[in-house]
């Protein structure tokens, strides 16, 4: 006999991002899109517990871009990793002003 092919616990190309299903429990959604999420749900076990997660902890699950990096600490950064003596010369000029 066979085994039974166990499902994998994680999200597939078809699942809502994670800021969809904060927003979805949040009630930031068209009622449309709301629609299409609870469907998915009833069949996503992933999606329903990350869902879940976001109605326990809603304010430490906010999801947010990263800053940008100021260009002139991007361009020490790129110096410094990449040993550009010449660029870190330049960055002097940045840094001291």
């Amino acid at each position: 006999m066979g085994r039974a092919r166990k499902a994998e616990f994680c999200k597939n190309e078809g699942c809502p991002s994670s800021q969809e299903l904060y927003a979805f429990q949040n009630g930031d959604l068209s009622v449309d899109e709301g629609r299409g999420i609870r469907l998915h749900l009833r069949t996503c076990e992933f999606c329903t517990a990350e869902a879940e997660f976001y109605a326990h902890y809603p304010h430490q699950a906010a999801i947010t871009e990263p800053d940008r990096i100021p260009e002139p600490l991007y361009e020490l950064a790129s110096a410094l990793l990449k040993k550009d003596h010449d660029d870190l010369l330049m960055m002097d000029d940045v840094i001291l002003n």
